[in-house]
């Protein structure tokens, strides 16, 4: 049975655990504390940056993991960083400068502010209540490139396909990349990834990915969920991760609480709180 195997849960952040208001339900707060309750491991992995991942991860309401910006930082449940690497600012710099689309919007992942090209409300609409701060600027006159993470977004996916396919053809061995949703494209360190991370905390704690259940909606979820012992596509995950990965179970949407929900039946086999 599946309660009686898993001890680890590991869930995405956007497309996944937040709904359509990059929010978390009361309902899935309630499931996660009883989670905490019942002494499972809970790990929030997503590509958000830490400052402004660890202000939605507070609302959960119980102790969790946090591996932000695609693997690029890990901290512990009490804030402590255990991890973290950037991108070399030489290798950024030559990424930008190749001639990209003055279309696509482009961020870099700062430690304490993200820079862009311009603004974007879209953008902008995941980091409502975030004190992760962005800063306008020019990228041809920018002096100092460190990043943790490289993102760009364009509601139009060939676009990034494309610039994709050049940064690749200019850069084949340097970064690891993924689409975490499809108008967002991300560059990160070569050796970063959800999964690298996630497998630093199973060591510390003593478990392994066959004691894990993973969610996730995105190609940046891709390693996570085929490395744990169960995994779960989110309904409103893209037809592409699904025919990519056609064994794994696809649950609810994340507008319809799919994690919790599955959580609760599978997991917690029912016998939830009646607060809910």
């Amino acid at each position: 049975m599946i309660n009686e195997k898993i001890k680890v849960i590991i869930s995405d952040l956007d497309g996944t655990l937040l709904n359509s208001n990059h929010t978390i339900s009361e309902y899935t707060k309630t499931i996660f504390q009883e989670l905490h309750n019942q002494n499972y491991l809970i790990i929030v992995a997503t590509g958000r940056h830490h400052l402004d991942a660890m202000s939605i991860v507070e609302t959960l309401g119980c102790p969790v993991y946090l591996v932000t910006s695609n693997g690029a930082r890990i901290h512990s449940p009490e804030n402590e960083l255990l991890f973290s690497v950037d991108i070399d600012g030489e290798l950024v710099k030559a990424i930008f400068d190749l001639e990209i689309d003055s279309e696509i919007t482009s961020v870099l992942f700062k430690e304490h502010i993200w820079q862009t090209n311009k603004n974007n409300d879209k953008l902008n609409s995941f980091n409502k209540d975030s004190k992760y701060l962005p800063e306008i600027v020019d990228f041809d006159s920018l002096e100092d490139f460190s990043a943790i993470k490289i993102f760009f977004t364009h509601d139009n996916h060939q676009k990034l396909v494309d610039l994709k396919e050049q940064i690749l053809e200019k850069h084949p061995a340097n970064f690891n990349h993924a689409f975490s949703l499809p108008f967002c494209l991300e560059f990160m360190d070569k050796d970063v990834d959800k999964s690298v991370a996630i497998a630093k905390i199973l060591e510390k704690e003593c478990f392994n990915f066959e004691q894990a259940m993973s969610f996730g909606d995105g190609f940046n979820d891709e390693n996570m969920l085929k490395s744990t012992g169960k995994a779960l596509i989110m309904g409103n995950a893209s037809q592409s991760l699904m025919d990519k990965l056609p064994h794994l179970e696809t649950i609810l949407s994340n507008e319809n609480d799919g994690v919790a929900k599955y959580l609760a039946e599978k997991v917690l086999n029912g016998k939830v709180p009646t607060t809910i």
